[in-house]
């Protein structure tokens, strides 16, 4: 895309209870009570790396520790012509310890909680970008490349 303002690097963490469960955050970014669901994650800041802004954000927006990552689950990229933004996001199965307990020091996380992969399927199904990838890699797919041309857009499975 031409004239871009900036790119955004994002990690993520999929994190799954031992009933199948997957670990989404409800943000309130604008604080206006528009929620969006997402998988806990965020920017990598300056100077940090993907796995550490994993472990930073899981913490943040939950309470949670990751004890460790386990692979790569997708990667996916959002032309967002709109805000002239680029976002790169890659999520990672983890391995968690401790208990919810969101305290997010931005104050956007409403609610972090546990759902089947039908909940997350229904939670998700105004975004595309966030939703395919994730339910992609929750029937078995795994690796892949998205590339989105918005936020609400179609996209390429690679």
């Amino acid at each position: 895309m031409h004239g871009l303002r900036r790119d955004l690097l994002v990690a993520a963490a999929i994190l799954m209870d031992k009933q199948g469960r997957v670990l989404l955050v409800a943000n309130d970014w604008s604080r206006r009570g528009k929620v969006r669901y997402t998988l806990p994650g965020g920017m990598v800041e300056a100077g940090e790396s993907v796995l550490s802004a994993i472990a930073r954000e899981v913490d943040e927006e939950t309470g949670l520790r990751v004890k460790g990552v386990e692979h790569l689950a997708y990667v996916l990229q959002v032309e967002d012509a709109r805000k002239a933004e680029r976002t790169v996001a890659m999520a990672f199965r983890a391995s968690y310890e401790g208990l919810l307990n969101p305290r997010d020091p931005d104050g956007h996380i409403v609610e972090a909680r546990f759902f089947t992969p039908e909940e997350v399927a229904v939670k998700l199904e105004e975004h595309r970008p966030l939703a395919e990838p994730l339910l992609d890699y929750l029937r078995g797919e795994r690796g892949r490349f998205y590339v989105y041309s918005s936020w609400g857009g179609e996209g390429i499975r690679v």
